[in-house]
């Protein structure tokens, strides 16, 4: 079986500026894949070509064996139907409750009765334990909350495949720990694959099957593999570098 998602000789540039370059990893389906790195690597830029806001200057993006960069635009927007994306602050309409943030993306997809779309609103919103909070806009929530009402809103159309950009972004611990725990939860409760974007490392360690690590300096893929394997055995002082906060272990055996 082909893999869910194949990136092949993958070049992201804007204009003359190369952000990376020779990018080439397969995500399986189910599986939590992480893209790591610092600040400024192009952790975002990726995600963007991967859900098609941004085309690649080189190389190719298949979704199921098909190549997602070179089919007509109408099978394009066929494909960007079976993703749900949470940018890094949540895309959360500040004028909208939350169930009407979640409701427009439903009405949108297709005319359903209203009591039907109010019953998957509640849905979502359970999922991520914001039970009853339909009726709430943004600013009333707190950061956790917030993120947790962007990943219901990037559920309202039962993705195949959920992006999320740096989900515990400005969380305190516990709150990134739970965010953590949800997460998983959606991966085995509604067998989703999941893209995550984040530098944090505690979630990278806790969640991820395999992890992606770019590197600014030489603007390619550094590493790929599962991160608590590369934080011990990596042969790219870089990556090691990374997921020991600074701290260089010995080199691998």
């Amino acid at each position: 079986m082909s893999a869910k998602i194949s990136v092949h000789d993958l070049t992201l540039a804007y204009g003359p500026l190369v952000v990376m370059r020779d990018l080439e990893f397969e995500i399986q389906d189910k599986e939590i894949f992480v893209i790591m790195g610092g600040s400024g690597c192009g952790k975002s830029t990726l995600l963007r070509h991967l859900v098609g806001l941004v085309e690649p200057a080189k190389g190719r993006i298949l979704y199921d064996g098909v190549d997602f960069t070179s089919v007509m635009e109408d099978r394009q927007r066929d494909f960007t139907r079976r993703f749900g994306v949470m940018y890094q602050w949540g895309a959360l309409w500040s004028s909208m409750t939350l169930g009407e943030n979640i409701s427009m993306l439903i009405e949108e997809a297709g005319k359903l009765p209203a009591k039907t779309v109010r019953d998957l609103v509640a849905y979502k919103l359970a999922l991520v334990g914001l039970a009853g909070y339909e009726d709430y806009y943004p600013a009333q929530l707190s950061g956790g909350m917030k993120k947790r009402a962007g990943i219901a809103r990037a559920m309202a159309l039962d993705p195949d495949i959920l992006f999320l950009d740096e989900p515990a972004g400005g969380l305190d611990p516990l709150s990134s720990k739970r965010l953590d725990d949800l997460i998983l939860r959606l991966r085995e409760t509604q067998g989703c694959t999941i893209v995550i974007v984040t530098h944090e490392l505690a979630s990278i360690f806790g969640i991820a099957d395999t992890a992606l690590f770019l590197d600014p300096v030489t603007h390619t893929q550094g590493a790929l593999g599962n991160p608590n394997h590369l934080r011990d055995h990596s042969d790219n002082p870089a990556v090691r570098l990374f997921l020991n906060r600074g701290a260089l272990p010995n080199p691998p055996p």
